[in-house]
């Protein structure tokens, strides 16, 4: 659950905007991937889940077919466009974009919305790899949803949509990992998710164990950056494999073709081929309460992401060698997110929690000398009515 804190922030932004009280609060939540890296848009496997850390829209009714939105963690900052025009993408400010793009995605796929005023407010840090986009494409879909009534709006819909206008309206080519965990998450339960079908199996995560979010302080950018260089890399693998997807790819094909293959183009193809296999095997061994095969499961992912997909950093890879050695081999950390930066995740024992906190504001600083952020995250309930 979000705070009231954020709660109070939106409801504050929107009736000074605005001059009303709103109508409805929305939420939904931020992420984090437990394992499975890099594998959604490859069609594959990632068992994330939805943390209490979210975005909160403050959202009213309107009658005249315009759209205005405050921001209330952009210094108020506001956005105004009218429905019966065309929606383009704002060039002088980028957050107005994530708005403007679900509205017109919503059009694309016959929900033509209506009027509506909404103020956005919330905790998930910006650029750390919890999915704050993924938050407020989702919170947005299920204002329009509350307020509308736009009752065959499910979550898959609202997850494909909010995908949609990221790729094709921001211009990052994110997977559909983010948005569906937002919108479907289960409190207490991570999913492992078939990026393929859709299809979600909630997994409890077990009795007496933690989730530690840290946030490394080093900020990334992901439009037009990295990682859609990444994603480009692995869609020129699987056309050189002859698969539909990386998903479809065995270690004995890749072993096979190495030759065929661009030296990095095949070590990203390795990665996510592995990735896959661990993300599964990570699954059992949650549903079977074995944080100590979860943990070096995790491990291993860390490298591969570091020495194959070449997505980690050095602050990061010292942040997990921190935590990893007070937790030992009964719990795991790796880098989540898209990378460059962003958020470590461990998952272990709560009795280790406060021994892992202590560790890492005693021997970890950001190149910036700035402390970790540290984070201890419920898994949550996906995107509702509050």
């Amino acid at each position: 659950m979000v705070s009231a804190f954020t709660i109070n922030t939106a409801r504050a932004a929107f009736e000074q905007c605005f001059g009303r009280s709103p109508q409805s609060f929305v939420q939904a939540p931020g992420r984090v991937n437990l394992i499975g890296e890099h594998t959604d848009y490859n069609d594959g496997f990632v068992l994330p889940c939805a943390i209490d850390r979210g975005t909160v829209v403050a959202a009213g009714p309107r009658d005249d077919g315009r759209v205005r939105v405050v921001a209330a963690d952009w210094q108020g900052e506001t956005d105004e466009f009218v429905l019966d025009e065309p929606i383009e993408p704002r060039l002088d400010a980028q957050w107005p974009n994530y708005v403007r793009g679900i509205v017109k995605l919503l059009l694309a796929f016959g929900y033509p919305p209506r009027g509506i005023d909404l103020a956005v407010a919330g905790d998930v840090p910006s650029g750390a790899g919890l999915s704050s986009s993924g938050s407020l494409g989702v919170a947005v879909l299920q204002a329009f949803k509350t307020v509308q009534d736009l009752s065959t709006l499910d979550a898959e819909t609202m997850a494909l949509i909010a995908q949609e206008s990221e790729n094709r309206f921001v211009g990052c080519k994110c997977g559909i990992m983010d948005p569906l965990i937002s919108a479907r998450g289960e409190a207490g339960h991570a999913l492992l998710i078939d990026c393929r079908t859709l299809e979600a199996k909630p997994l409890a995560l077990p009795p007496g164990s933690g989730v530690m979010v840290v946030d490394s302080r080093v900020r990334r950018g992901l439009v037009q950056s990295e990682y859609n260089l990444r994603r480009g890399q692995c869609e020129a693998a699987a056309t050189a494999l002859g698969v539909k997807a990386l998903r479809d790819a065995t270690p004995a094909l890749l072993a096979t073709r190495r030759g065929e293959l661009d030296r990095v183009v095949w070590r990203r193809a390795r990665h996510v081929v592995t990735e896959n296999q661990r993300t599964l095997d990570a699954a059992r061994a949650l549903a079977a309460g074995h944080l100590d095969i979860m943990g070096r499961l995790m491990v291993d992912s860390h490298t591969s992401m570091r020495e194959d997909f070449e997505i980690t950093v050095a602050p990061v890879d010292r942040l997990v060698e921190v935590l990893q050695k007070v937790i030992g081999d009964e719990g795991g950390a790796r880098m989540t997110g898209g990378g460059f930066g962003g958020c470590v995740v461990a998952l272990l024992p709560a009795s280790r929690v406060e021994a892992a906190r202590e560790a890492v504001l005693r021997e970890y600083r950001a190149p910036n000398g700035e402390l970790a952020r540290i984070h201890v995250c419920r898994a949550a309930a996906g995107a509702g009515e509050l």
